[in-house]
């Protein structure tokens, strides 16, 4: 059973509530994006609030997480409201597709739901974080299209193997890759994970592979940079 908690250097998440615990997506997502100081960011589906208080430590400005599972959102509201960002960090429990906002935001971030065409769990909770039935990558391009202030980023985080999907949707909605960085456990192995940052002007993009582990089988010095900030055993 996970545990009800997980302690970062600045702040705690509590979970209990979340049917998506903590994880290395997520924490990949919010020490990899592009986020300024100051810059306002929209976290989609920000389930415990974890990328969201990943990106108020990293400096960003006004900082809007929403989520659609009630529990989920609750939770991430107290996670926040515990925290030294907790004025700048708001959670809102709406779907994305219902959601409204009078100015754009800087940079949208989300760790999507992912599976998809596969079993469903007992679990509704459970099912609607991890089934893309609830978020599907049309929906979250289109709506982050229409959020994205001018010359922001959405950024994301995705099965390898759901790179192409995603792109096709993300080009549809005017989307132009500017990085992406492929994630593998150990150097040689297949990619699991990718992470992208796209927006609505053209640039050269530029791709990248993280190993999360050296040829000796230890923590990569590449990651250990990444995530330093935030873990305590760094």
């Amino acid at each position: 059973m996970s545990n009800s908690w997980f302690r970062f250097k600045r702040f705690m998440v509590n979970q209990e509530d979340c049917a998506m615990k903590v994880g290395t997506d997520g924490v990949l997502l919010g020490a990899w994006a592009d986020v300024r100081p100051r810059c306002s960011v929209l976290d989609i589906g920000t389930g415990t609030g974890l990328v969201a208080l990943m990106v108020a430590q990293r400096g960003a400005g006004r900082v809007t997480a929403i989520e659609i599972d009630a529990a989920a959102a609750a939770q991430a509201t107290r996670n926040a409201a515990g925290s030294e960002w907790a004025d700048r960090i708001e959670v809102v429990a709406v779907d994305i597709a219902d959601y409204k906002s009078d100015t754009l935001f800087d940079r949208i971030l989300s760790n999507p739901p992912y599976f998809r065409d596969s079993l469903r769990s007992p679990d509704a909770g459970r099912n609607t974080a991890r089934h893309n039935d609830t978020l599907s990558y049309e929906t979250l391009v289109k709506c982050s299209a229409s959020l994205l202030a001018p010359g922001g980023q959405l950024c994301v985080v995705l099965p390898y193997d759901a790179v192409d999907e995603f792109m096709r949707h993300a080009q549809l909605a005017g989307f132009c890759l500017a990085r992406r960085t492929d994630v593998v456990t150990a150097p040689g192995r297949e990619p699991k994970r990718s992470l992208l940052a796209l927006g609505t002007e053209y640039v050269q993009s530029v791709t990248d592979v993280l190993s999360m582990r050296d040829d000796d089988g230890n923590e990569s010095a590449r990651y250990v940079e990444l995530v330093k900030d935030f873990y305590l055993k760094y």
